[in-house]
């Protein structure tokens, strides 16, 4: 289950009432985004690190600036965290929402190094929903490679229909 609630509220002063959405999410920049796209300033929902492990390196701070702009051009179809203190890890896969994106399956990847106190954060591209799925159970049993390389725009082609799969369910995982 995601480890991670956002949380819009909207309050009516003159009714004296407020109105409220929710979601569960499995990385901090994923609610930062939720929270973007219903409004909320992108300086007012600024992590604090003292909440948590701050990012290991630029490529890891990068990512999650991209996710929390970006983050409305994906659905989430599953995410995994494993809170082992020998390998901490979230893997989130996400499918596109244009039918035209480059490696329409992506694979985001949390890691959590328990000595040094900071997390990396990776993302991988897939063509289809299913190597998607295979790379974060097999991740999570410690036999997954390397994450594949996102493809550039102007090499995307893939059959018609294939990021109007529905979102990624995990195999032989309930949710």
């Amino acid at each position: 289950m995601p480890q991670y609630v956002a949380v819009h509220l909207k309050r009516d002063r003159d009714k004296d009432t407020f109105d409220f959405e929710q979601a569960l999410l499995p990385l901090p920049a994923m609610a930062q985004s939720w929270l973007i796209h219903r409004g909320c300033p992108h300086d007012a929902i600024v992590l604090d690190s003292e909440l948590g492990p701050p990012p290991a390196d630029e490529a890891t701070r990068a990512l999650e600036r991209r996710l929390a702009d970006d983050g409305d051009h994906y659905a989430m179809g599953y995410s995994y965290t494993a809170d082992d203190p020998d390998d901490m890890v979230t893997v989130v896969a996400l499918r596109a929402l244009d039918e035209r994106a480059p490696s329409p399956f992506r694979v985001v990847v949390e890691e959590v190094d328990t000595d040094a106190w900071t997390h990396t954060l990776r993302e991988g591209g897939f063509d289809t929903v299913g190597q998607a799925l295979q790379w974060c159970d097999d991740r999570l049993t410690g036999e997954a490679g390397p994450l594949p390389p996102i493809r550039p725009a102007a090499a995307a082609s893939r059959p018609a229909g294939v990021a109007r799969a529905p979102a990624p369910r995990p195999p032989g995982r309930s949710r």
